[in-house]
C-alpha cells in the first residue's frame, strides 16, 4: 500500500506536519517490527553463518534479511533510502536529498554474534542534515522507542506503551563535572584510552556498559547522564537515536560539546562524540 507523504515533503526542505511525520513513523515502525521478527527466527538457528565485509565488519543473513524488509516498507513513502546494507547512493546525488532514510537493519551485529541481546533495528527520517524522527527496535527485549519532537517520544514493551518525557532544560558538561555522581554509558566493545580519560575526569562515576543504540537509549530514559564515544561509527549507527534524543531536549555534540554532530557527508564516518 502506498503510504507517500505529500508532494510539498518531497520537494521542500522546510515544510513536515505532525500528521505528515506521524505517518512516515508509522510505517518505520512497523518495518522495524517485522525486521526486528526475521531477525529473532535466524538469531534463534544453531549455527549463524558470518561474512567479512570490506572494512572488516561482520554481516549475517539477518542484516541482509532486515534490510530488504526495511527496504520494501520504505519504498512505499516515495523517499530515497540510505542503508548500510544497501547500494550507497553517490554523494552528488544524495546531498541534493530534501528528505531520506536513514539506516542500519541490525545495529550491533558483534552483540547479535555474541548472543547477548544487545543488538538493534535503527530507522531514522532525515531532513537535509540532521534527522528528525527516529526508531529504534531491539528484538531481544521486545522493545521499542521512535517519535519526534512533533509528536513525542514513545517506548513500547510488548503491550504496554508509555511516552517519555524531555528534559526541562539541555544538559552541560560543566553541570555534570559538579554532581555528586554521574552515570556513564560506554561500549562494551570499543573502549578506548580517549574514552577512559573522558570518564575519569567525573568525581564518582557509575559505569553501564551495553551495545548497539541501546546506550543512547539509556540517555532517552534517563537512565544514564552522558555517553562519551571515541571509537569509529557511521551516520547509520547514530541518526536514529539522535532524532529520538534531541527530541527529548538532549543532543549529540562533537567532542568540544558546541557543534551538533551532523549528516549526510561526503564521507559517513562520524567523528568522535558525546552525547548527553
Amino acid at each position: 500500500m502506498k503510504v507517500k507523504p505529500p508532494d510539498a515533503l518531497r520537494r521542500d526542505d522546510k515544510i513536515a506536519t505532525p500528521a505528515c511525520i506521524d505517518m512516515l513513523l508509522q510505517t518505520a515502525r512497523q518495518a522495524a517490527l517485522e525486521a526486528g521478527a526475521a531477525i529473532q527466527a535466524i538469531y534463534a538457528c544453531d549455527e549463524i553463518e558470518v561474512n567479512i565485509k570490506p572494512d572488516d565488519s561482520p554481516l549475517t543473513r539477518a542484516d541482509k534479511a532486515a534490510h530488504d524488509i526495511i527496504s520494501r516498507h520504505l519504498a512505499a513513502t516515495g523517499l530515497p533510502v540510505l542503508s548500510e546494507e544497501g547500494v550507497h547512493t553517490a554523494y552528488a546525488v544524495r546531498a541534493t536529498w530534501p528528505w531520506y532514510w536513514l539506516v542500519d537493519p541490525l545495529d550491533g551485529t558483534k552483540e547479535f554474534l555474541k548472543r547477548n541481546g544487545e543488538f538493534t533495528v535503527n530507522i531514522a527520517l532525515m531532513q537535509r542534515n540532521r534527522p528528525v524522527a527516529g526508531v529504534v527496535f531491539a528484538p531481544c527485549l521486545s522493545t521499542l522507542y521512535y517519535g519526534s519532537k512533533q509528536t513525542g517520544i514513545y517506548k513500547e514493551e510488548g503491550e504496554k506503551r508509555t511516552q517519555l518525557a524531555p528534559l526541562p532544560h539541555s544538559v552541560s558538561l560543566e553541570a555534570l563535572l559538579q554532581k555528586a555522581a554521574v552515570t556513564v554509558v560506554a561500549s562494551r566493545s570499543h573502549r578506548t584510552p580517549e574514552t577512559e580519560r573522558f570518564i575519569n575526569q567525573f568525581r564518582n562515576v557509575r559505569l553501564l556498559s551495553m551495545g548497539s543504540s541501546l546506550k543512547m537509549m539509556l540517555l532517552a530514559e534517563g537512565k544514564a547522564d552522558i555517553y562519551p564515544r571515541f571509537a569509529p561509527t557511521m551516520e547509520w549507527d547514530t541518526a536514529a537515536s539522535h532524532a529520538i534524543l534531541m527530541a527529548l531536549n538532549r543532543g549529540i555534540y562533537l567532542p568540544d560539546l558546541k557543534t551538533e554532530l551532523i549528516y549526510n557527508k561526503q564521507e559517513l564516518l562520524n567523528p568522535f562524540f558525546v552525547a548527553l
